[in-house]
């Protein structure tokens, strides 16, 4: 996690995931106009004022009025970005003779893979429990994504969550891995699917 870093409001989130996503992909920081459209911005004035207050909390650095020399700090530092906290609602034996290592660049290799804090327990049944952190990666197709792939979305007056994603027809259904939680339906164009889960990390 990011120690020296300052926590950031929603709309600094947002746009810094989205950040990450795009340099991760194309190699480049976007323009000014590119973060405008993707933020569904008409002004480049709140973008602006994001990008000051995200590098006054040290998470990018960047030259007012040069878009093109941004750069994330987030990366550089302790590895993935924790962006947040989301709701969610768990063993491990050791040997003497290991025989094999985990290689987890595949996983951190992931472009624009971003990092979760859960809180709370609707998911343990996927053994994903309070205080776990969980990778994620952005999603940018979510009617490409399986049934039943566990995402963060946003939903609408309740924040990020985190859910096995399903549709029916024009709805989506978010369904929980805890039988005390009712499943959310909500139109498909309510629901911003964020991320899909790559890892749990759980600190023990």
């Amino acid at each position: 996690m990011v120690a020296t870093t300052q926590e950031l409001t929603k709309a600094q989130r947002e746009l810094y995931a989205w950040l990450a996503d795009y340099i991760g992909s194309h190699r480049h920081s976007p323009s000014i106009r590119q973060m405008m459209e993707a933020m569904g911005l008409r002004s480049p004035a709140p973008i602006q004022s994001r990008l000051r207050h995200l590098q006054q909390k040290g998470w990018i650095t960047w030259q007012e009025g040069q878009a093109r020399t941004l750069q994330l700090l987030g990366e550089s530092r302790l590895g993935i970005p924790v962006l947040g906290a989301v709701a969610a609602g768990g063993l491990v034996e050791t040997f003497d003779d290991v025989q094999e290592h985990l290689d987890l660049a595949p996983v951190l290799d992931t472009r624009g893979l971003f990092a979760l804090t859960v809180n709370g327990d609707s998911m343990v049944e996927a053994h994903i429990a309070d205080g776990d952190v969980v990778l994620m990666e952005p999603v940018a197709d979510p009617s490409r994504l399986r049934e039943g792939t566990i995402v963060s979305a946003l939903v609408p007056g309740s924040g990020t969550t985190l859910k096995h994603f399903h549709r029916q027809g024009s709805q989506v259904r978010l369904e929980a891995a805890n039988p005390a939680y009712a499943p959310i339906l909500l139109p498909a164009d309510q629901v911003s699917v964020q991320g899909r889960l790559v890892a749990v990390w759980r600190q023990v």
